[in-house]
């Protein structure tokens, strides 16, 4: 249940900076996805946003989202500013403390809006609402004829206004209105949200000043790095650290403890040197002689484990599932396209690495990482430290802002790693992970197999439809015995088809696990996406039809799709499903906008060829179109776009910055994404094997944004799954090559 009272000040404002005199309000969340993000200081408060308003009249939000690039610090104070009716221009923003009462902290999903949208919204209302009583009461007028605008409070009347500095001790008296009760602005009245502004932490990150986990420099501290096993599940038996030990500057070497499977999201284990420098530590630990016990996940093979998934999807699996009757229909093999489509381990690979500090004062402990889940993070620690749920409050996690995550920062090894080491050493100690430590001991897309089947209609269609896939689930993290997906993965776009079907079956397989799996950004909608967009357009070329009425056709009437009734158990991701439909017409809307804006079907020079796709995830609908050449083996983008209908937009720069951010992201995993495994250890090691796109394969960028009043959907990811298929079938449409394996590098020069 939210609640929303006017707070104790006094530890609030002294870690702020606020003037005693300051009117400071917050609002409890409920759990559900509700995020914090810790500041330098000790904000002691159950409460997830303070509204801050010092005699001055500056305003102070507190923001409760980990801000990784995305621009949350921005968008959620943007929302309070709007209904409390504040100047942007006298706002700043600071961030709440890791701490279980903020309910999950974890900023994943591409939840942080979309989730908590309303009660965001709420926070200024009722801020609004106490400010505008205050001014009623001292202008001895009904609460009717007063209105908040703009920094002020107005007396309707005569003009006569007060400024929020002015009301702040005012309204710090009085109690909170029930927040049900308060009147949220309509959305024509919108002043700050759909309007862009400038970003929280511009100025800082411009001139350098901004503090990331690597920046952090204690009194006194050492600097680690580690040797991992190199295959998961994998313990040391013995190590040698005479010659790192004689290296000028490293203080220690210390074996971590041995950590056994379900790996979860506890350390790998290994071997630490710790120095008084960077160089030092790096140098030292390429002198550790080290004898492995490499366990059983030493035989996997990524080649033949594709092998084997593509091998189980293209046999009956599993009913996720099902309408109508595919199995004793008799297809007609003319009309009929049977296909398999593959997609690698796919890391995360941030521009910034895990990096994580620690210091153990007595039973204090105190860390500073850049974590998307810091609360989960604590409670990790708190179990390192055997310390008692209500001993918890020892522990003070302060998150830095993240050079990129993508889902690699909201699990908490590395953090983990710095406090066991602080402990031992009883010193601070910063963790710091190479790129190659990041890319061959770090969580990973899971490598999977989609099958699909379908038989076209008369009506330019399909019908008797028919999607498996196979891939290792999340779940292994946590049970060894997990060969399956859960239903809240199965329903990341494959699960919940939208097309307007009689029959249909949706199956998985069971399969084991070697690697760690990660949430990637997307998740499985990367390959769930890559099999639907790509078939959907092998469809429209076995029917000789544009890719976009193949679409149209399949998605049928206008209509709300609930996958509930083909019996699947569907999360929807954790969104009403009223609030937030499966809308056909807005499937076919955007489909059709891309497919104009981009031309898709204009006549192209040889060698040449568009290619589109759509998926609906986290709550909003992208569509994306690549063009193409292909010339001596060699494949060149040409032109990207993507439209997104994501609901109400508030800060369209920062969506327009996602979806730019999502083309090359999925532009990399579709020409160049793979990490391979062999004898159980992973073969890339940087940016020359593992690379991301540079700027001369990145083309011109466009992005097309619906205005909608429609509820917010996520935005951090659902860009990235219509890219990859929208390169591919463009590929296809200027060489007639169908890639149906990723990367496009396993078949052509990139």
């Amino acid at each position: 249940m939210n609640a929303i009272e006017n707070v104790s000040r006094r530890g609030f404002l002294k870690v702020a900076g606020i003037s005693t005199g300051a009117f400071v309000l917050g609002i409890s969340l409920p759990v559900a996805t509700a995020q914090a993000k810790s500041s330098t200081g000790a904000l002691r408060h159950e409460l997830n946003f303070f509204v801050s308003i010092a005699s001055d009249s500056m305003v102070t939000l507190v923001c409760h989202r980990s801000e990784m690039g995305q621009g949350i610090r921005t968008s959620v104070p943007q929302i309070i500013a709007e209904e409390l009716e504040a100047d942007w221009h006298k706002v700043t923003v600071v961030q709440a403390k890791a701490d279980e009462k903020y309910g999950s902290q974890g900023t994943a999903g591409s939840a942080s809006i979309r989730n908590h949208f309303t009660s965001i919204r709420q926070i200024g209302a009722v801020a609004r609402d106490m400010l505008e009583q205050a001014a009623a009461n001292i202008w001895q007028v009904p609460r009717s004829a007063v209105k908040a605008h703009k920094h002020y409070v107005v007396h309707s009347a005569t003009g006569e206004k007060i400024s929020f500095g002015e009301l702040a001790s005012h309204a710090a008296k009085l109690t909170p209105p029930d927040r049900k009760t308060i009147k949220l602005k309509a959305n024509s009245d919108f002043s700050l949200i759909g309007k862009d502004v400038k970003l929280t932490d511009l100025d800082d990150i411009v001139a350098g000043k901004a503090q990331y986990a690597q920046d952090i420099q204690l009194p006194d501290m050492l600097i680690a790095t580690i040797v991992r096993p190199p295959v998961v599940g994998g313990k040391v038996i013995s190590f040698d650290a005479s010659a790192a030990l004689k290296i000028k500057g490293v203080v220690d070497v210390i074996a971590l403890k041995p950590r056994s499977i379900p790996v979860a999201i506890n350390p790998l284990g290994g071997v630490a040197v710790l120095a008084n420098n960077t160089w030092a530590a790096i140098e030292g630990r390429k002198k550790l002689k080290i004898k492995w016990q490499l366990g059983d996940k030493q035989n996997h093979n990524s080649n033949e484990f594709s092998k084997q998934l593509v091998k189980q999807v293209n046999q009956q699996g599993e009913t996720v599932a099902s309408k109508g009757d595919v199995y004793n229909h008799q297809y007609n093999e003319n009309n009929t396209i049977a296909a398999t489509y593959t997609v690698p381990y796919i890391h995360h690979a941030p521009m910034e690495t895990p990096a994580a500090t620690a210091v153990i004062n007595g039973k204090k402990c105190t860390i500073w990482a850049g974590t998307q889940n810091p609360q989960w993070a604590k409670g990790t620690v708190a179990r390192e430290l055997g310390l008692d749920k209500d001993e918890q409050d020892n522990i003070e996690l302060n998150v830095t802002l993240m050079g990129g995550a993508f889902g690699r920062k909201s699990k908490a090894d590395f953090i983990v790693e710095a406090v066991e080491l602080a402990k031992a050493s009883k010193r601070p100690v910063k963790v710091i992970w190479s790129r190659e430590d990041d890319i061959q001991h770090g969580y990973y897309h899971s490598i999977s197999a989609n099958y699909c089947k379908a038989e076209l209609t008369a009506n330019g269609s399909a019908d008797h439809w028919i999607s498996r896939n196979a891939y290792p689930p999340i779940g292994w993290l946590w049970n060894a015995e997990a060969k399956v997906p859960s239903d809240s993965q199965l329903a990341l776009g494959f699960g919940d088809i939208p097309f307007a079907l009689n029959n249909l079956s949706i199956e998985k397989h069971a399969v084991d696990s070697f690697v760690r799996p990660g949430w990637v950004r997307s998740v499985a909608c990367i390959n769930n996406g890559f099999a639907l967009g790509s078939f959907v357009d092998e469809l429209a070329v076995k029917a000789k039809l544009p890719t976009r009425q193949m679409w149209l056709n399949l998605l049928g009437a206008d209509r709300h799709v609930d996958p509930n009734d083909n019996g699947f158990n569907y999360s929807n991701y954790n969104l009403d499903l009223t609030a937030h439909p499966i809308d056909t017409k807005r499937m076919k809307d955007l489909i059709n906008l891309i497919s104009d804006k981009a031309k898709v079907e204009q006549k192209l020079p040889k060698n040449q060829g568009w290619g589109i796709s759509f998926l609906r995830s986290f709550g909003s609908f992208v569509a994306a179109a690549t063009k193409v050449e292909v010339v001596n083996n060699k494949v060149t983008v040409l032109e990207m776009h993507t439209a997104v209908d994501c609901g109400i937009v508030i800060t369209p720069d920062r969506v327009k910055a996602q979806m730019e951010g999502a083309m090359v992201f999925g532009l990399s995993i579709a020409l160049m994404g793979e990490i391979s495994v062999k004898d159980g250890q992973v073969q890339q090691s940087n940016f020359h094997d593992y690379p991301v796109a540079r700027i001369g394969q990145v083309p011109e960028m466009h992005v097309h944004i619906v205005e909608s009043d429609a509820p917010p959907g996520g935005i951090g990811e659902p860009g990235v799954p219509p890219v990859a298929p929208s390169i591919t079938n463009a590929i296809y449409h200027a060489s007639k090559t169908r890639i149906r394996d990723l990367p496009v590098s396993k078949v052509f020069t990139v």
